[in-house]
């Protein structure tokens, strides 16, 4: 049976949150290959994320505020707020394909940091071509790339997601948005749609990574409901405990 190459496994020495100010951060990492659909499905049970080929999930010592959350696909019910999103964006034509790495791709995502840089006051990010293509584009058997276009602006790139798809599930991985030509809330419209994507391939859930109560940019994963949180952080050869909150 083939199984991943693990290349390197470390836990990161301590730095500053990026989610909350006042605390230290550490990752468990594993940089591997070859992981397969099956394989990344225990992953992401586990707590897991993935980036290219460098999977990692929190290994801090005296916080556990980031808890991972899935979306129960079939009890899913979308907010009035999330189906104005859906509606907001039916002008534009979503693909979903094979990643890609262009010029078109650069500039979208080099304006929306940008965008949030002002925003939010995040750190500068010059995100080239290599770096991209290791980040979005890694060859994956899961990987997929979701595009959005506005076909009344010259069919212009407004939206692009990367997600993964497992035998059990889907899982959001990124997404960014042009921030002048983009309809509102486009980001919680993919999120909305990756869940009824998911629905018709009878996938059960939807991973959207780490929720953080204290950290603006991830509180709004909660919203999306019913969902679950996993409890702790489950070795390989533990099973996996899922809650439901009340909600």
């Amino acid at each position: 049976m083939k199984v991943a190459r693990v290349l390197h496994h470390f836990v990161e020495a301590p730095r500053p949150c990026s989610y909350l100010a006042d605390r230290e951060a550490q990752l468990e990492i594993r940089v591997q290959v070859d992981v397969t659909p099956a394989e990344l499905d225990a992953m992401l049970e586990r707590g897991w994320r993935r980036f290219g080929p460098v999977y990692f999930r929190p290994a801090c010592v005296q916080c556990a505020e980031c808890i991972t959350l899935r979306i129960d696909v079939a009890s899913f019910a979308a907010s009035k707020s999330q189906r104005r999103a859906v509606k907001n964006a039916a002008r534009l034509v979503r693909d979903v394909g094979t990643p890609v790495v262009d010029d078109e791709r650069l500039a979208l995502y080099a304006r929306w940091h940008a965008h949030r840089e002002q925003e939010r006051g995040w750190d500068a990010s010059h995100l080239d071509a290599e770096r991209y293509r290791l980040d979005f584009a890694f060859p994956h058997p899961c990987v997929r790339e979701v595009t959005f276009r506005d076909p009344n602006d010259g069919g212009r790139l407004v939206g692009v997601g990367i997600c993964d798809e497992t035998p059990r599930a889907a899982s959001a991985v990124y997404f960014f948005w042009d921030p002048e030509h983009a309809p509102p809330s486009l980001g919680v419209a993919n999120v909305v749609t990756l869940v009824e994507d998911a629905r018709a391939k009878g996938l059960p859930h939807v991973y959207l990574g780490y929720r953080v109560l204290g950290c603006a940019s991830l509180l709004y994963k909660g919203n999306y409901r019913p969902h679950e949180l996993l409890a702790g952080r489950p070795s390989f050869r533990e099973r996996p405990t899922w809650t439901k909150p009340e909600q």
